[in-house]
C-alpha cells in the first residue's frame, strides 16, 4: 500500500486512493507475506517465530505457492516471475532456487510453476560489497565526511569472515552519526514530524512524497472493520499488524551472498534483473553495481539510458544488460 499495490491509503488512515503504477496493471500479481510473523501471517506453532531464517523461509513459501496452485490451478505452467526487495532478495533467489530442485525431483513437466525470472531491488545479495556501497553512496552523496569515508577505506574488512579494527568501528560511528536525522532509505526526503492522523485527508498525490505513509497503512490495517473486509486477523493475533514485525524473536541462517544462487539460476536460463533507485543510501545502486560485477558475466549491452516508453522525459533510468554464461 505503500509501493506497488493497486491502493494507498490518505492521511486519514480510512480512506483509499488508487495508484497508477501498480504492478497489477500489467501482470497478475501475489503478495505473500513471508516469513510467518510479518504482517498478518502466523504459525499454530509459537516456537516457529524462535527458529525463523533464511531455508524455512523458503520451504515454506515454496510449499505455500505449491497449495496455492492447486488451489486456483487455472495458474498453473504460467509464466511466473519473482520479485523483492532489500532483505527479500535473499528470499527470492532462495525461493527461486527451491522451486528448480522441487521440478528436478518432480519432474518439470510435472512442476506447477512455469518460473521464468526474478526481479530484486535494491538488493541485498552480497555483504562485503552491499556494505561497501553503502558508505561510497553516503561519501559521494556529500553525507559523510572525507575522513569517515577515507577511515572507512582503509581500515574496514566487509567482507565474510573479515575483522573490523577500533579505527574501523570510530570510522563507521563517524559515518552513521551523521546520518542519524536523514531517512538513508529515501536520502533527499523529508522526515515526517507528526504521525497523527489527519481529517479530513490532505489531498494525495502519488507524483509528492509523503514521508508518514507508514502511519497512514498501520491504522488502516489495524481498522477492525478493514480486517474483517479482508478477512484477516481471524484468529485474533495478540501483537497489531506493522510495517516491521518484531514477533520474529531469533534468525537461525542468514547467507553472507547469494551470488552463487543467482549464477545457478542463470545456468538454468532463469531471467535476473537487478535494479536500483538513485536515492536510497541503504542498499543503494553502487552496492548493486559491486555486487553484480563479482559475478564476472559478459557484457551483452553495454550501459545505457533507458526509458520506460519512447517519450524522454525526467523519469530516465540507466541499463546495462549481461549474457548468460
Amino acid at each position: 500500500m505503500e509501493e506497488l499495490g493497486p491502493f494507498r491509503v490518505k492521511s486519514d488512515g480510512r480512506t483509499l486512493y488508487r495508484n497508477p503504477y501498480a504492478w497489477n496493471e500489467a501482470a497478475n500479481v501475489l503478495f505473500l507475506e513471508s516469513p510467518a510473523g510479518v504482517g498478518f501471517s502466523y504459525s499454530n506453532t509459537t516456537a516457529d517465530y524462535g527458529r525463523s531464517g533464511d531455508n524455512k523461509t523458503a520451504d515454506d513459501a515454496l510449499l505455500f505457492l505449491l497449495n496455492w496452485m492447486e488451489r486456483f490451478p487455472e495458474y498453473k505452467g504460467r509464466e511466473f516471475y519473482l520479485a523483492g526487495e532489500r532483505y527479500a532478495d535473499h528470499y527470492v533467489p532462495q525461493l527461486a532456487h527451491a522451486i528448480l530442485r522441487h521440478a528436478a525431483t518432480a519432474g518439470k513437466a510435472s512442476s506447477p510453476i512455469n518460473l521464468k525470472g526474478i526481479m530484486i531491488g535494491n538488493a541485498v545479495i552480497n555483504d562485503g560489497t552491499d556494505t561497501m556501497g553503502m558508505y561510497d553512496f553516503f561519501w559521494t552523496h556529500a553525507l559523510i565526511s572525507d575522513e569517515a569515508a577515507e577511515g572507512i577505506r582503509r581500515y574496514c574488512n566487509f567482507s565474510a569472515g573479515g575483522t573490523d579494527s577500533d579505527k574501523c568501528d570510530a570510522a563507521t560511528t563517524e559515518a552513521d552519526e551523521a546520518l542519524q536525522d536523514i531517512d538513508i532509505y529515501n536520502i533527499y526526503a523529508p522526515n515526517c514530524e507528526s504521525a497523527g492522523l489527519v481529517t479530513p485527508p490532505i489531498t494525495p498525490s502519488i507524483e509528492s512524497f509523503d514521508p508518514c505513509t507508514d502511519y497512514y497503512v498501520e491504522a488502516y490495517l489495524n481498522d477492525p472493520d478493514v480486517q474483517r473486509a479482508l478477512h484477516a486477523n481471524v484468529t485474533r493475533l495478540d501483537h497489531p499488524w506493522s510495517a516491521c514485525s518484531d514477533v520474529l524473536r531469533r534468525w537461525t541462517d542468514s547467507a553472507t551472498t547469494v551470488l552463487p544462487i543467482i549464477q545457478e539460476l542463470l545456468k538454468n536460463d532463469i531471467r535476473v534483473w537487478v535494479y536500483s533507485g538513485d536515492t536510497d543510501g541503504r542498499v543503494p545502486v553502487t552496492s548493486s553495481r559491486y555486487s553484480v560485477n563479482q559475478l564476472q558475466l559478459p557484457v551483452a549491452a553495454k550501459w545505457r539510458p533507458w526509458f520506460s516508453s519512447t517519450q524522454v522525459s525526467c523519469e530516465i533510468a540507466f541499463v546495462v544488460i549481461f549474457s548468460i554464461f
